[in-house]
């Protein structure tokens, strides 16, 4: 019984890796000056199967700045840089599909004056069976342009536990594959033991018969 729920869970884990689904993950806040930088931007849709078209629009407001300016649009597969200043240095790195629910963009070479807040706003239109619907999500990113990276304690910590992580599962699962081993070779001498007494005791039995039958 334990080595079978051992292998379902080792399963579960090892589907759970290849099939991955749409998930929405926040972006990096922190980006090194002269650099790439990637403004991570997803909305996933509630129901997989509806078929969907959306477009992404990225504003940006500098820090100090009241107000918002657009500097990237993107309808597929056409993608427009909107203000002189990110001029060839954006690129569209989301899905390239019309069903967009990945909106991020990647900056090149960013400079200290791209420190301020990133608007991410995905104008996005379902085709249900009756009517379509249109849903506008709104996602932002304050952004924060250092000289030199400056790696976080969380990270490190988090880095660490995930390594311990994996030790101890692949231990655990080495410990469960040997109890598995040792008790099915237990089972199968038992029965060769078991297989043996009864030979012996037919071969008695016959012994026995021919004894009386002399």
């Amino acid at each position: 019984m334990i080595c079978h729920l051992s292998l379902l869970v080792f399963f579960n884990l090892f589907v759970s890796q290849c099939h991955g689904g749409c998930a929405e993950v926040d972006s990096m806040t922190e980006a090194v000056a002269g650099e790439g930088f990637l403004l991570g931007c997803i909305s996933c849709k509630k129901r997989e199967e509806v078929s969907a078209r959306a477009t992404v629009d990225w504003h940006f407001k500098p820090l100090g700045v009241e107000d918002f300016k657009p500097i990237f649009h993107y309808e597929h597969p056409n993608a427009n840089i909107m203000d002189e200043d990110f001029s060839n240095r954006l690129e569209w790195h989301g899905t390239k599909n019309n069903d967009i629910q990945i909106g991020a963009i990647y900056i090149h070479n960013v400079t200290f004056n791209e420190t301020g807040t990133f608007r991410c706003t995905i104008h996005r239109t379902l085709f249900l069976r009756q009517y379509n619907e249109n849903v506008t999500v709104e996602k932002e990113v304050e952004l924060t342009v250092v000289a030199v990276a400056n790696r976080e304690l969380t990270s490190v910590i988090a880095e660490i536990m995930m390594y311990v992580l994996i030790v101890v599962l692949q231990l655990w699962l080495i410990g469960v594959l040997i109890y598995c081993y040792k008790k099915i070779s237990e089972e199968y001498e038992a029965r060769e033991t078991h297989k043996a007494l009864k030979a012996q005791a037919v071969l008695a039995k016959d012994n026995c018969d021919g004894v009386q039958l002399e």
